[in-house]
């Protein structure tokens, strides 16, 4: 397992991640019905930080967060770096403290290292919730400060609102396909401001992990790299993109997720990225 500090915080965290977004009628089904915890989906992560998987992100939104503190429970804390995030209504200095303490209670932990805003608001300005945030910090409930869906300009705002700490990371849909963060300069943005870049949707919904040895440009190129699948492929393609992007596939099948932990088997050719780089769509430039 390869391990990249993640952004300016002087750690280091394994370079893809596992996410905890399982599907919209998952959501539902928690919020109305308040079912038990999936034990395969506990499974898949506990897979995971067996095999040096060291990076969760959930959110209060996913309804996961109960099955991230069930996988981590037998774990040494500081083991596993811990991301959850704040939904965007609530983001008043007064209801992201509640937010950060009922977050911290269905995690069953003392603190958070990575509290993200998970969807930039319309109404609160990102001053007020970034300054509650950095008291969080002060008091040790988080360990660092985190965006999502933040456009560039947002991202720049965010990032001169903070007063006392750094933007750490920031959270973006990007993949094979799917490379807006190439053209809008977000990506050029973060790299250059030493910004972690966690990539959700990597496998883009699961395509990617869908291609078949040589039947595609990507399933051609893993057939060059003897035992290693597409998945591959596309994580190494992303992490190609710079040091500063940590992939998250979704972590809800024990197998796949073994799977996805053999990425690092092997590294892109230089003309391979220029082969995925060629790889159009209505986003690419």
């Amino acid at each position: 397992m390869e391990y990249r500090e993640f952004g300016k915080t002087g750690i280091k965290i394994s370079s893809i991640g596992m996410g905890t977004y399982y599907d919209p009628a998952f959501i539902i089904s928690r919020k109305l019905h308040m079912k038990g915890i999936n034990r395969t989906n506990v499974e898949a992560l506990k897979s995971g930080l067996d095999h040096g998987i060291t990076l969760i992100d959930t959110a209060e939104l996913y309804g996961t967060e109960e099955v991230v503190r069930e996988a981590v429970k037998d774990r040494e804390r500081d083991s596993v770096f811990i991301a959850t995030k704040a939904f965007s209504n609530h983001l008043s200095s007064y209801k992201i403290r509640k937010a950060c303490l009922r977050s911290l209670k269905n995690l069953g932990t003392d603190y958070i290292d990575l509290y993200q805003i998970h969807f930039p608001s319309h109404f609160i300005p990102v001053k007020e919730t970034l300054t509650e945030m950095e008291k969080l910090v002060d008091e040790g409930k988080i360990r660092y400060i985190g965006i999502s869906n933040f456009n560039l300009a947002r991202t720049e705002d965010a990032v001169s609102k903070m007063k006392k700490y750094e933007i750490a990371s920031t959270q973006m849909r990007y993949n094979i396909y799917d490379r807006e963060l190439e053209n809008n300069g977000l990506l050029e943005y973060c790299k250059k401001n030493k910004i972690a870049m966690l990539a959700y949707y990597p496998l883009a919904h699961g395509k990617l992990a869908k291609s078949v040895n040589g039947e595609s440009p990507i399933g051609k190129i893993a057939d060059n790299h003897k035992g290693s699948k597409p998945v591959h492929v596309a994580l190494n393609w992303l992490l190609s993109k710079g040091d500063n992007i940590f992939p998250i596939p979704r972590a809800s099948n024990p197998e796949h997720v073994i799977e996805n932990s053999k990425y690092d088997s092997f590294k892109l050719k230089e003309d391979e990225i220029i082969a995925l780089d060629s790889i159009m769509n209505g986003t690419r430039k």
